[in-house]
Order: C-alpha cells, then sequence, then structure tokens
C-alpha cells in the first residue's frame, strides 16, 4: 500500500506592487486599444476639449496621448502612478460615478508592462515621471503646455509572453480606431484625431451647437454620410431614464452589428440587455440575417446604474432593466412606425443604380426562410378577417381591393397618384417632386399582416387545450423565470402553470402554430430570460404563422388592378405603420426625385 504524499500547507504571502501591478494589466489592458481607451478616457475625464493620439506599429511599439486638460502637478505624479489612487472618487458612495475612470488602476498598470513617461503642467511649472517595468524614477522638471502628454513605448515588454497574443499590426490599429470612434461619438464637443507616426488615420473637429445637432454632426463623419442621411432622431424620457441618439431606418441594415452602438452616461458599453434591446425594437421590420444600424445614449441618475461589474468597464448593471428594456424597445418600435413611410437612400440610390449600369446593381441581399406553416383553418380565418377586400377563400383568391368613387388624389399625398401598373406587379405613381414604384403584393402584405396583429391584440390568440398537459422539467431558477412572464404567455395563448418543484405544466398551445414541441419552446424561453431578462420567441413564432397568413391573403403578384384601387392601396399605405417594408424586411416601395431622374437624362449635372 503506497504511502500518501503529506499535505504542505501553503503559505499565505503578500504580493508585491510589480506583481500587483502586472496582474493588474492583464485584466485592464487586454491589447493596445485598451491601453488607448484608458488613456483618452484619463484625458477626457480632466475635461480635454482637444485629444491627439498618435501610435507605431499597432500601438505596439508607441502609444502617445496629448490632451489640453487640467494637466497634473509635479506632486500629483508619483501618485498618479500609485494603485487604487485617484481624484475621481472619493470612496464614500461607489455609485455615484460621473467620470470614465475610477478605480485608479491603469497608470500603474500600464507602467508595469511597459515604458512609461507622463509629462505634465497644470497651472505652475510642467513635470515629468518615468515608469519602467514597474520601477519609477524621481520627478524631474520639464517644459509643458497644460494638460498632459502620455508616452508608452514597447508595451508588454515586461511581459513578453502577452506579446504572442496579439493580432497583426492591421488588426492592432484598427482596434485603436474603433475605440477612439467610440469615444468621439459619446464626446461630440471635444476634438480628436488618431495618427500612425505621419500618417492621420482619423479626425473629428470639435462640433458646435445643442446635443442633436453636435452629436448629427460627429455621427456624419464618424458613422458616415450614408448613415445619418438613413438615420432617424430617438428621444424620449421615462421614469427619469432619458434615450437619445439615432437610429437608422430598417431598409439601412448590415450584414453584422457592426454599426450598433451604445452608450451608458456617455460610456460605451456593449451589453447584452441592451442589444437585446435593440434587436427586439427592429422585430418585425427586419429580415433575417440583418441587423440595424443605430447610436443610442442612455442617460439616468449614476445611482440608477452600476458600472462597477466589469474591470474594463465594458458592461454595466441596471437596478431597473425592465425598465431600460422596456424603453428601448417601445420607442425604437414608435420611431420606427411614424417613419415607416420614409424610404431609404440605399434603396433609391441601388435603383438608380441599377438605371446607371448595364449590371444589376442590388440592395443589401434580403434572405428570408418560412419557418413555420399555418393550418388552412388559419389561413381561412385570415382570409375572412380581410373583408370588405375579400369576399371568400379559394386555392388562388383574388384579394382585391374593392372599387372605390373616381376621386382626386391629395397634391402632399406622400405616395402621389397611380399612374401605371407594369409587369401586373408594379404600381408607378406620380409625386409633387418625382415618382413612386411600389410592390403590390409586398405592400398589401404589410398591410393584411398590420390588420392581423391588430385584431390578434384586441381579441387576443386563440388557445388550444392540451388533452394531455406536457410537463416540462427545468432547473428551479428557470422554472421561476418562466411562470413570473406566465400571464404575458397566456395573452400569446400559451397557458403554463407550476407542477411541483422546477417543472412547469403546459396547458395549452396557440392554435395558429398547429404541431408545437412545447418543451424545446419552454426552454428556448427560459433561456431567454436568463441570458436577457426577457424572451420575444413565442411572439415571434406567432407572428411568423400571421405573417404567412397575410403573404396568402394579400394581393397576388401578377393581378391587374383598376386606377382607384391602385389609389385606395396607396392611401391605406400612407395611414398604416410600418408600411415601408413587407413582412419579410424588404422595401416595399422606391422613391426617385425628379431631379434624379432628369440626371439620368443629361438634362441636369
Amino acid at each position: 500500500m503506497s504511502e500518501h504524499t503529506p499535505h504542505i500547507r501553503p503559505i499565505i504571502r503578500q504580493l508585491d506592487d510589480s506583481v500587483a501591478n502586472r496582474i493588474a494589466a492583464g485584466e485592464v489592458v487586454e491589447r493596445p486599444a485598451s491601453a488607448v481607451k484608458e488613456l483618452v478616457e484619463n484625458a477626457l475625464d480632466a475635461g480635454a476639449r482637444r485629444i491627439d493620439v498618435t501610435i507605431s506599429q499597432g500601438g505596439k511599439s508607441l502609444i502617445r496621448v496629448v490632451d489640453d486638460g487640467c494637466g497634473m502637478t509635479a506632486e500629483d505624479l508619483p501618485l498618479a502612478l500609485s494603485r487604487h489612487a485617484t481624484s475621481k472618487i472619493d470612496g464614500s458612495d461607489l455609485l455615484n460615478i460621473h467620470s470614465f475612470g475610477f478605480r485608479g488602476e491603469a497608470l500603474p498598470s500600464l507602467g508595469a508592462v511597459g515604458r512609461l513617461k507622463i509629462t505634465s503642467r497644470a497651472l505652475q511649472d510642467g513635470a515629468e515621471i518615468r515608469v519602467t517595468a514597474g520601477k519609477a524614477e524621481a520627478v524631474r522638471p520639464a517644459p509643458a503646455n497644460r494638460g498632459t502628454i502620455v508616452e508608452l513605448r514597447d508595451l508588454f515588454f515586461a511581459t513578453p509572453a502577452r506579446l504572442k497574443f496579439l493580432r497583426s499590426e492591421r488588426a492592432e490599429t484598427q482596434a485603436i480606431a474603433d475605440v477612439i470612434r467610440r469615444l468621439a461619438m459619446a464626446e461630440p464637443s471635444v476634438g480628436f484625431t488618431l495618427s500612425d507616426e505621419d500618417r492621420l488615420i482619423f479626425r473629428a473637429d470639435a462640433e458646435q451647437g445643442d446635443l442633436f445637432d453636435a452629436l448629427h454632426a460627429r455621427l456624419s463623419r464618424v458613422m458616415g454620410r450614408d448613415f445619418i442621411d438613413n438615420a432617424i432622431r430617438v428621444d424620449a424620457e421615462r421614469d427619469g431614464v432619458r434615450l437619445t441618439g439615432f437610429a437608422a431606418l430598417p431598409t439601412y441594415s448590415r450584414g453584422a452589428a457592426v454599426a450598433q452602438h451604445v452608450f451608458v452616461n456617455t460610456r460605451p458599453v456593449r451589453d447584452k440587455l441592451l442589444t437585446g434591446a435593440l434587436r427586439a425594437g427592429y422585430f418585425d421590420v427586419l429580415p433575417s440575417g440583418r441587423y440595424p444600424a443605430a447610436v443610442l445614449f442612455i442617460d439616468c441618475d449614476p445611482h440608477f446604474v452600476d458600472v462597477n461589474v466589469h474591470p474594463s468597464k465594458a458592461e454595466v448593471r441596471f437596478r431597473q432593466p425592465d425598465l431600460v428594456r422596456g424603453l428601448v424597445v417601445s420607442t425604437l418600435r414608435n420611431t420606427l412606425a411614424q417613419e415607416s413611410r420614409r424610404a431609404s437612400d440605399t434603396v433609391g440610390a441601388a435603383t438608380l443604380a441599377a438605371f446607371r449600369s448595364e449590371e444589376t446593381a442590388q440592395s443589401p441581399g434580403f434572405r428570408y426562410q418560412m419557418e413555420y406553416r399555418p393550418p388552412a383553418s388559419a389561413l381561412q380565418a385570415a382570409h375572412r378577417a380581410q373583408a370588405p377586400d375579400f369576399q371568400g377563400f379559394s386555392e388562388s383568391p383574388s384579394a382585391r381591393f374593392e372599387p372605390v368613387p373616381e376621386q382626386v388624389v391629395p397634391a402632399d399625398a406622400p405616395l402621389g397618384a397611380a399612374r401605371a401598373q407594369i409587369h401586373e406587379n408594379y404600381i408607378v405613381a406620380q409625386t409633387s417632386d418625382g415618382m413612386v414604384l411600389v410592390d403590390q403584393h409586398a405592400a398589401h402584405e404589410r398591410l393584411v399582416y398590420e390588420r392581423l396583429k391588430a385584431q390578434a391584440a384586441q381579441n387576443g390568440i386563440a388557445a388550444q387545450a392540451l388533452l394531455i398537459p406536457e410537463i416540462v422539467e427545468l432547473p428551479d431558477e428557470d422554472a421561476a423565470r418562466v411562470l413570473s412572464i406566465a400571464d404575458d404567455l397566456a395573452g400569446l395563448g400559451l397557458q403554463i402553470e407550476a407542477f411541483g418543484a422546477g417543472a412547469v405544466a403546459v396547458r395549452e398551445i396557440p392554435a395558429l402554430l398547429g404541431k408545437l414541441d412545447a418543451a424545446a419552446l419552454i426552454r428556448d424561453i427560459a433561456d431567454d430570460l436568463a441570458e436577457q431578462g426577457a424572451s420575444d420567441r413565442l411572439k415571434a413564432r406567432v407572428d411568423a404563422v400571421l405573417s404567412s397568413m397575410a403573404c396568402h391573403g394579400s394581393v397576388r403578384s401578377g393581378r391587374r388592378m383598376t386606377a382607384d384601387e391602385m389609389n385606395a392601396l396607396l392611401r391605406e399605405m400612407e395611414r398604416t405603420p410600418r408600411s415601408g417594408q413587407c413582412n419579410h424586411g424588404r422595401p416595399t416601395w422606391v422613391k426617385l426625385s425628379l431631379s434624379d431622374i432628369e440626371r439620368l437624362f443629361g438634362r441636369k449635372d
């Protein structure tokens, strides 16, 4: 029988400052972009109105940040390099955070893994301090303008293993540029430059004007003119929480979530709750695989949000997350509905490009795949719901508008007056300043869909009782989350109740969905609630069926329409929210201005 190795009691030791700083650097300084973020945020907290950043080799060999802020005295410099030394909080209230930084770890962490030099001047003479691999030299006098210059060379030379985890010089430079752009969006009244030694990468001069004017100008420079031309102003407030910014029209969507920027009290964050709310706000107007573009600012009392939940302060925790999520979702949905008739410039630009080129110019690729097929009875019910537009149901319904008396089309009608129908699918309408081309099937599909949703909201979703309730076993916390929204699910036709510890009984399901894997749906909802605090999964399934019903019960391509019918369709589009996109997120109409048409024929330069 072998002898067991005797247990050796570990000895508790106090880590020296250099080791502690290198550990802190691993949390705070992940890559050169992290260092730039910390230094620029320090400059902003110092009240800088202009910040110039210079890098070399993707920030690996040089990062220099020059600001015109309040500066530091010779006595301040050694303290600035001490861990947990800061002027931004006094420790009495850790939730009352009005600054970007507050831990006092950035400068000592950077000094522990690189060669750091800080030159600063407050009101009197300038001073300089150097620190290499955590070892600081004495403060010495130095000529300097008002403000601070922080120069970091040879990042991670003291921890060479970290260099192996860095990406290419180009990728690191791009990451730094992204950091500067996000901070430039947060502070439009501050001027920024980013240079790679002699090459200017990014420049944004300080913007003037009120909140929206300055932000509008800054986003035009940072996000591009296309974004701001296709963006809608967002401004709402609820219970002390204000939401402002710009959200792009659904037709200006992206293939990835690269144009989504959310700020909390001007702090750039990447928060699952907020990105989920942004996605839910565009629910029903974007096709699968497309992502909204938006720059949103949430401002609230600092005590309402905890920013001290992540070393890099990239995540936050709200005291009332449901309030914030509800504000974002409802504001976006209402704003998009109000602006639904405004066509994205990208669609018109693609149309013009198609006229100018022999090659077909396509709008961003829209892909849609129907996941749910409604039962025939549901389609029949949808068809009957369209009266007087539809008189009965058949495999090929006529789905036509009833003729209306000849009437004069208002001169200011946004979608104009119908002049022709081409290829028995597209309506050509004349407006006061151009023309509109309408996809009759896509347009009426959205109108029918909105009507079905309104009826479902008013009367509720019909439920179908299960002969034998389905019991879904869940962890206790997941079961509690799902049961907490039982009333909301019941409104969508899903009736659930508790069934002992850690189990949920499903007694009724939405009749529209036909056969349904209730257990899988309940587990998906539980996952959504755990990750995002909310779930739109069931509503998405119900709406998908309503969408399919609308598709089958709308004006078909290839159907001839009279002038009165076409004008009736245009007028209803003008009255219906979200009529600018069909149920699958594609545009329902395209507008060409008269000036653009004249340029096509060389009448204008």
